[in-house]
């Protein structure tokens, strides 16, 4: 099993940068995909952006541009970094590692942007 913990989110005001991280823990070689997800109130969850383990990443098109995935394999951590933020961008950001038996989920962290 996966384990992940996100960090990162807080109050930004429009314009702004945050960068989210996700640290993992436990099966790691078996994800095969990580991806960043969003729920804003009252809307279904998204999803944001992913990252293969060939290191191949792809954006939805809201954020293309603005945001980018990375990871670093020797910390076991998945990032978003997040530039010219909107307040259309505030939400519930959920890590999520995906692979062979695994679809773990973290607790998320909120991302909120003031306008």
């Amino acid at each position: 099993q996966v384990q992940l913990v996100e960090s990162g989110g807080g109050l930004v005001q429009a314009g702004g940068s945050l960068r989210l991280s996700c640290a993992a823990s436990g099966s790691i070689p078996s994800i095969n995909g990580w991806y960043w997800h969003r729920q804003a109130p009252g809307k279904q969850r998204e999803w944001v952006a992913v990252i293969t383990s060939g290191d191949s990443t792809n954006y939805a098109d809201s954020v293309k541009g603005r945001f980018t995935i990375s990871r670093d394999n020797a910390k076991n951590t998945v990032y978003l970094q997040m530039n010219s933020l909107k307040p259309e961008d505030t939400a519930v950001y959920y890590c999520n590692g995906r692979g062979k038996g695994n679809n773990a989920w973290g607790q998320g962290t909120q991302v909120t942007v003031s306008s």
